[in-house]
């Protein structure tokens, strides 16, 4: 029989059908659809099987790529799915939100010599809804109940990915979350069109389905002391996420239409499900018949900028100060975006947001020109004199990134050591923090990153806890 992979030099690159801009932009649907059967087949077939697979080395989850394309070329999709199950605790996720082009498909062979690269993370996808559709996503039934149980403090990727691997492991696991549904920024940050949201709540359903308790609507700090948190169980994992804005500081950024970007998402979001949102509907939050201005370069202000496109912006304008090839969200999402009518003015910052207290007319803004490298090879910019130039506005959405909160104030304990960023400080291998039996993972730890990084710290913190937890009762651990 014929070899089922390397079939790259004759079978061409392909991609999922992906709607038309057009079409697209009426709902929150997400943009591409799911590879069919044998479509799938073929993609996977493409990969050149390599001796060093840089796709793998490439993948923050060191997932086992060339393997489970290799079983999904061969018809054998179940095992290729827990081969993408066994280093992954949210594949079909990753499959869907992460920048491929930047991580494994990027770095993929056949991409660095010509052959265009292997559709990894479609994928991907495709075997993740397979499993559930079929039915080989079953909930986690451990094969020994460790008797000590761990709390975790948020409900995101980092924090589902933890629940997953200590729930497996036999421990009892408690999640707090401050928002009333689980997912974190899965359920609330990213829109629909890349990731909807049932896709989310079929993982928290099937966590709970094997035990895991989640407590939501839950902000640890305020509502419960963290001391008590701590008290409850046997140890703790900080999961909170980054969620403190950073803002504007030009003249006129006080203004009442000037926003956060995670509180326009949140409540898109919200809407999305059916909730009551009040500053939504007030126009407070909503881009319909505005002229909007998004300031930033990532993936986040790329969210922005085609959700208000989605609700019915009049004209949606991204104001970037370093050139496309200097941005740091993800080029394919910049194409999407660009397809779907929104403008961007690459080399430009925000000088001042013009209008008074009550309402926004436009930005000031100014042209900007690439300076130098620093060591890292990031450009630095600096204003091109006599560049100003204005742009109306009724809606100036900032995605600027985010910072972290002040965990030790929030949580009334001095003692938990943080970095310069205001990160939690953590030992390197362990994730241990400076407070007994307290772990952190995932961007409180690491900053402002990826749901594929997210889903690594927690499943390595997971298994230090599990270390932890063992060393401390080896009589149980012996069981």
């Amino acid at each position: 029989m014929a070899d089922a992979n390397q079939k790259f030099v004759i079978v061409p690159h392909a991609t999922p059908a992906k709607t038309g801009a057009d079409l697209r932009v009426q709902d929150f649907a997400e943009i591409y659809a799911g590879f069919m059967d044998t479509a799938a087949r073929d993609q996977a077939s493409r990969c050149a099987q390599c001796g060093v697979p840089f796709c793998q080395s490439a993948c923050p989850l060191e997932n086992n790529i060339p393997d489970w394309l290799r079983l999904a070329a061969e018809g054998r999709p179940e095992e290729a799915w827990a081969q993408a199950e066994a280093t992954s605790a949210l594949p079909e996720i990753c499959g869907r939100v992460c920048p491929q082009d930047r991580l494994c498909e990027g770095a993929c062979t056949l991409e660095r010599s010509g052959w265009t690269t292997v559709t990894i993370g479609s994928v991907e996808r495709w075997l993740g809804d397979m499993a559930f559709e079929n039915g080989w996503v079953t909930p986690i039934r451990p094969r020994v109940e460790r008797g000590q149980s761990v709390g975790i403090i948020g409900a995101g990727p980092a924090g589902l990915a933890a629940a997953d691997r200590l729930r497996s492991a036999g421990y009892a696991v408690t999640v707090y979350d401050r928002h009333d549904r689980a997912g974190g920024l899965l359920t609330y940050g990213i829109p629909g069109f890349k990731l909807e949201k049932p896709v989310v709540m079929r993982r928290v359903d099937r966590l709970i389905e094997g035990g895991v308790t989640f407590r939501l609507g839950v902000e640890v700090g305020s509502h419960l002391p963290f001391d008590d948190l701590r008290a409850a169980h046997d140890a703790v994992l900080v999961a909170t996420g980054v969620y403190q804005a950073r803002r504007l500081t030009a003249p006129g950024c006080g203004s009442r239409g000037v926003i956060a970007a995670l509180n326009y998402l949140i409540a898109s979001n919200r809407k999305g499900f059916g909730d009551d949102v009040p500053p939504f509907d007030s126009g407070d939050l909503n881009a319909a018949g505005k002229r909007v201005v998004v300031i930033g370069g990532g993936d986040t202000a790329m969210d922005c900028v085609r959700t208000a496109i989605r609700q019915g912006a009049t004209s949606v304008t991204c104001l970037y100060r370093r050139d496309r090839a200097n941005m740091p969200g993800s080029a394919r999402e910049v194409g999407n975006a660009e397809e779907e009518g929104v403008r961007f003015e690459w080399l430009a910052a925000p000088r001042a947001i013009l209008g008074g207290a009550e309402s926004v007319t436009g930005v000031r803004a100014a042209r900007m020109a690439l300076a130098s490298q620093n060591s890292e090879g990031r450009w630095t910019v600096e204003e091109v004199d006599g560049g100003d130039f204005e742009l109306p506005a009724d809606l100036v959405i900032e995605a600027l990134g985010f910072e972290p909160e002040d965990l030790p104030s929030l949580f009334e304990t001095p003692d938990l050591a943080v970095t310069e960023w205001g990160t939690v400080r953590t030992a390197r291998r362990t994730r241990a923090t400076t407070l007994e039996g307290v772990f952190a993972a995932g961007d409180i730890v690491r900053g402002a990153s990826l749901v594929v990084w997210a889903v690594r710290d927690g499943q390595d913190a997971a298994a230090e806890i599990d270390a932890w937890l063992k060393s401390r009762l080896p009589e149980r651990a012996a069981a």
